[in-house]
């Protein structure tokens, strides 16, 4: 049986990762800058990762949801205390597509509506409704178009405020990304999120922080959509959350109310999920790592400013966007081959800076010196 083929594949086998480094079989080390798509949180094999996963993997793996399962309750207070939402409630899935997914159905259940407003650009996931308002119709199929899902321009506030004058009783809710990933690092005003909590409260409509790239931690405050100090009625996240273990979750407000059988997963919240997520939230708080997402952060955006060549740098904290021109397209291929450093991009010309939370000035320095290399050479 071959691979089905839907992944573009760099030919490079990695056999082994510490920190942000990683080694191809043939020995060669690599500068990880981007994670795995902004998974690699704490780092590539962490020791207290690695031993948290391990001892746990020796008492018990999985469970079922039908058992009492304690390290669920241990994560749900970690998350609260680390993320300052003590009192919301926490639901366990596996992705950031499964996150959103819960999060749109909990929305419709609560409201009994089915519109949903998203952006232009957006991109929520690959699962029936995520992927219905995201904003590629190539990754669409014909079963999830619906046109329950309403296109708006990202960051245009006269064109929200319209859509809720129009038909604002019919929104069941906003899902917007704090800082689009997929859509090139761009950030959300302070006016647009405070916008979307004021129309959500006054048409009963639910706003979801989409917060699985953008979230846990990246830009130096736990959620991003928090620098507009409004509080979202529930936070997706998955990612950086297990630092490579899959897992995922909706942080929920508590005007929420559960009920049995209303959401629910076979493997979400099972024991070895579980046990990566605390160790993850443990040394975040013993390493400060959203202290330092911010400072190195701000250190690289500010140096990246003084790259003449550079069309625009966006971002917070270590979730960066460095606008290139047409004529430097080749540049992020250059740092992999030439430079040995991962980096991601986004459409058309955007290269992604999404590293570690622990990386240091020292890391940050030698991807600008290989990036300046690279653009007096281009």
């Amino acid at each position: 049986m071959d691979l089905f083929d839907v992944y573009p594949v760099n030919p490079i086998n990695i056999v082994r990762a510490k920190g942000s480094a990683v080694w191809d079989a043939e020995g060669n080390e690599y500068l990880d800058l981007y994670g795995g798509h902004a998974v690699i949180s704490v780092g590539h094999t962490h020791p207290h990762y690695v031993h948290s996963i391990t001892s746990q993997l020796n008492e018990i793996g999985f469970y079922s949801n039908s058992i009492e399962i304690p390290i669920q309750k241990r994560l749900a207070k970690l998350l609260g205390e680390v993320s300052g939402k003590e009192d919301y409630a926490l639901f366990l899935c596996n992705s950031g597509a499964e996150a959103n997914e819960n999060a749109l159905k909990l929305a419709s259940f609560h409201t009994g509506r089915k519109k949903v407003i998203s952006f232009s650009k957006s991109f929520h996931g690959r699962t029936s409704l995520a992927v219905a308002v995201t904003d590629n119709p190539a990754i669409v199929a014909p079963v999830n178009q619906t046109e329950n899902a309403v296109f708006l321009p990202f960051n245009d506030v006269e064109a929200l405020s319209a859509a809720f004058s129009d038909y604002g009783e019919e929104i069941a809710a906003v899902i917007i990304e704090g800082i689009q990933g997929v859509g090139g690092i761009r950030e959300a005003s302070v006016s647009f999120l405070r916008l979307i909590r004021e129309l959500c409260d006054k048409y009963g409509a639910t706003f979801i922080a989409d917060s699985v790239q953008c979230g846990y931690g990246r830009t130096g405050i736990f959620y991003s959509h928090d620098y507009a100090d409004v509080n979202a009625d529930i936070y997706t996240m998955a990612k950086g959350m297990g630092n490579g273990f899959p897992i995922g979750a909706i942080s929920i407000s508590p005007k929420y109310k559960a009920s049995y059988g209303l959401l629910g997963t076979t493997f979400g919240g099972n024991h070895l999920a579980c046990a990566a997520a605390v160790s993850v939230l443990e040394i975040f708080q013993a390493e400060s790592l959203m202290d330092n997402a911010r400072e190195v952060g701000q250190y690289l955006i500010s140096e990246l400013k003084a790259f003449d060549r550079i069309n625009e740098v966006r971002g917070r904290g270590l979730m960066i966007g460095i606008d290139l021109p047409v004529e430097l397209s080749n540049v992020k291929k250059d740092l992999l081959t030439k430079n040995r450093i991962f980096t991601g991009e986004a459409k058309p010309n955007v290269i992604r800076i999404l590293p570690a939370l622990n990386i240091d000035k020292g890391i940050a320095d030698r991807f600008l010196e290989a990036l300046e290399e690279r653009l007096k050479e281009a």
